[in-house]
Parts: structure tokens; C-alpha cells; sequence
């Protein structure tokens, strides 16, 4: 198994792993090829601030994902580069589950981000993947809040 940044060949990889996860939803007739294409578009347009991590197997297939979302944040006085991150869609198929794969690729992810100087990273889990989280050093924080729109 290999952890590395992906890149603009993956997107087809990338496009099935999403597809996958999201098969319960039912993406409404579409195909994944199409989806793939619409994939690639939005990436294109955001590859400054959205990147993605995959682990092959030593097929090179991707079997599982990560994304990484910087957010620049407002300048303060001495520090006008500042940088948030976010840990997005991290997925792994369900057949290599359970062998250290989205540890080792939100650990990645989390990595790439403190070395472009994210001053946080954040992640919104599934309530499942919350010790693996927990074991990677995120910690629940009181003072995060969400409002749902609508």
C-alpha cells in the first residue's frame, strides 16, 4: 500500500471511490464516467485549495481517499497568511477496511496541512470513525458549532 497526492489522472479513481459512497443515494441514473467528467471540471477550478490523498494497492488501483480543504482565514495584525484546514470524504472500499488505510491517509492529509501552516485542522466524522480520529490526536471541541440551514 502507497499513500501519495493524487493528481489529475486519479480523477477517474477518485470519481469511483465517490461514486461508491455515495451509491446508497442513489445518483439518479447517471453514470460514473459522467460524474468522472464533472469531477474533473470542479477540481480544475479548485486545485489551489482542494487536494486529495489516495492509497494504491500494488495493482495501482485506489483503494481509498482523503481530501484536504485549506481555508484562508481573515489576516489578523502579524499575521496575514493565515490558513484552516478541513479533512473531507475520507473513504476507503470496503474490502481493504480495517488495515490502517484512513489512518494512514488522514494522516497524510493532516501532515500536508500543517507543513503549508494550517493553524487547525478539522474534521466532521461519521460517528464510527470518531476513535480513529481520537487516536490520530483530534480532540472534540466545545467551542466548534455548525448550524444546519433551513
Amino acid at each position: 500500500m502507497k499513500i501519495e497526492q493524487a493528481d489529475v489522472r486519479d480523477v477517474a479513481g477518485l470519481a469511483r471511490l465517490l461514486w461508491l459512497d455515495t451509491v446508497k443515494e442513489e445518483p439518479g441514473g447517471r453514470s460514473v464516467e459522467a460524474f468522472a467528467a464533472e469531477l474533473a471540471h470542479w477540481w480544475a477550478a479548485r486545485q489551489d485549495s482542494h487536494l486529495a490523498f489516495v492509497a494504491r494497492l500494488a495493482d495501482a488501483e485506489i483503494a481509498g481517499m482523503a481530501w484536504v480543504a485549506l481555508l484562508p482565514r481573515i489576516p489578523r495584525p502579524g499575521a496575514t497568511s493565515r490558513l484552516s484546514a478541513d479533512i473531507q470524504t475520507v473513504f476507503v472500499v470496503p474490502e481493504q477496511r480495517g488495515q490502517g488505510i484512513g489512518s494512514a491517509l488522514v494522516q497524510a492529509a493532516s501532515e500536508y496541512a500543517a507543513n503549508v501552516g494550517a493553524i487547525r485542522v478539522t474534521v466532521h466524522s461519521g460517528r464510527r470513525a470518531v476513535p480513529m480520529y481520537e487516536r490520530l490526536g483530534f480532540e472534540s471541541s466545545r467551542q466548534l458549532l455548525r448550524l444546519q440551514p433551513g
